[in-house]
C-alpha cells in the first residue's frame, strides 16, 4: 500500500532523519512506538473516542492505524477517504462521537467528512475583505460548535492578525473571540464545555513568547494559566477534565517551528506548576492537535529524531514523576 507522495501538502524529512508516532504516558514510563516512516513527516496524532484508532496526517492525507499497534506487527496506517482532499494540513479534531472528522485543507477551509471515509462537506464561510484562513482546533463536548484561529490579513501581511473564533460544526454564523494583534493559537474546549484553552502572546513583554490562558466561549473571563520563561502552546485538557497537555519550546522561540528540542509538559487544571513529561526532537507535528487516549491515562505523539538506529533506541528523554 503506497502512502507517501500520494498527496499534495509534503513535509520533507531531513536525510537520516525520521518520523516516528508514539504513545506516552502521565506517569512517565517509557512511550511505546507505534509507526514510524523515514519517508515524510507524520503529524499531529488525535486518538479517536472509541480508543481504537489513531490519526495523523502526512503529505496532505489523513491516515489512520489501530492505537495499539507495534513495528513488529507490519501493520500500514489506512488512508482515510477526504472526499478528494489531498492538501489537509496538521489541523483536524474528531467529532465526541467519533463519526465526524473535521479537517483544515489548503483552501483556507474546515472541512467535514464521515470517519469511515465519504464526501466533504465545508463548514466555514468566506470572509474578506482579503484572505481569510480558518485553522481548526477543538470541538465542543456536545459537538455543535468549532473553534479555530482566523488567520486575517493586516498592514500588507496576509498573516498579520491570528484570532480566535467559533463556529457551529453544521454551518452558520462565526462568533469572534478575540480581536487583538496578540497572535493566539490552539483553542480547544474543555471537557464540561465551561471554557476554551490556547495559546497566546498576550502580555508578552518579547515577541513570541506565548503562554496558556483560557477563556469562556463567549471570549468573557480571559485568565493566565502559566507565566514562564518558556514559550508554552497548544494546551489539550484530557477527557476526564483533571490535566492540561502541553508543549513546550525554548525561551526565545518565536511561533511554533520544526526541528527543535521541545518539552512536553502537565499540569493539573485546576491549576499549579506544571512538571516535565518527556524531552526530544520535535516541535511543529508533534502535538498540534488533542491526542489524549479516552482513559485520559496516554496520549500520542510524534517526535522527528535524526541520526539514531531504526530500532532499540529509547523515545525521548523521561522524566521522574515526583
Amino acid at each position: 500500500m503506497t502512502i507517501t507522495g500520494a498527496g499534495t501538502n509534503v513535509r520533507p524529512l531531513a536525510p537520516g532523519q525520521r518520523a516516528r508516532l508514539l504513545v506516552g504516558d502521565i506517569d512517565g514510563g517509557e512511550p511505546r512506538l507505534v509507526y514510524e516512516t523515514a519517508d515524510s513527516a507524520l503529524e499531529a496524532p488525535n486518538w479517536s473516542p472509541d480508543g481504537r484508532w489513531l490519526v495523523v496526517n502526512q503529505d496532505g492525507l489523513l491516515l489512520r492505524i489501530p492505537a495499539g499497534s507495534s513495528p513488529a506487527d507490519g501493520v500500514l496506517p489506512e488512508v482515510i477517504d477526504t472526499g478528494g482532499i489531498t492538501d489537509a494540513n496538521n489541523d483536524h479534531v474528531l467529532s465526541p462521537d467519533g463519526a465526524t472528522l473535521y479537517l483544515s485543507a489548503g483552501d483556507g477551509h474546515i472541512h467535514a467528512v464521515p470517519f469511515t471515509g465519504g464526501p466533504a462537506r465545508r463548514v466555514t464561510n468566506d470572509r474578506g475583505p482579503g484572505p481569510f484562513r480558518h485553522f481548526l482546533h477543538g470541538v465542543s463536548p456536545d459537538g455543535l460548535t468549532l473553534s479555530y484561529v482566523g488567520v486575517e490579513p493586516h498592514g500588507g501581511d496576509e498573516w498579520g492578525y491570528r484570532n480566535i473564533f467559533t463556529v457551529p460544526s453544521a454551518g452558520g454564523p462565526d462568533t469572534r473571540l478575540t480581536d487583538t494583534p496578540a497572535p493566539a493559537d490552539g483553542p480547544e474546549f474543555t471537557p464540561d464545555g465551561d471554557w476554551i484553552l490556547f495559546n497566546s502572546e498576550h502580555g508578552a513583554a518579547t515577541p513570541g513568547h506565548a503562554q496558556l490562558f483560557r477563556m469562556r466561549p463567549d471570549g468573557s473571563e480571559l485568565t493566565r494559566l502559566t507565566s514562564d520563561e518558556r514559550v508554552n502552546w497548544f494546551p489539550h485538557p484530557s477527557p476526564d477534565g483533571g490535566h492540561i497537555l502541553f508543549i513546550s519550546f525554548p525561551p526565545g522561540t518565536e511561533g511554533h517551528p520544526a526541528d527543535r528540542d521541545v518539552v512536553l509538559r502537565l499540569m493539573d487544571s485546576a491549576g499549579g506548576a506544571p512538571r516535565d513529561l518527556l524531552a526530544f526532537f520535535g516541535g511543529q507535528g508533534s502535538l498540534n492537535v488533542n491526542s489524549w487516549s479516552p482513559d485520559s491515562r496516554h496520549f500520542a505523539y510524534v517526535d522527528y529524531p535524526v541520526g539514531r538506529p531504526l530500532d532499540g533506541d529509547p523515545a525521548g528523554t523521561r522524566f521522574t514523576r515526583p
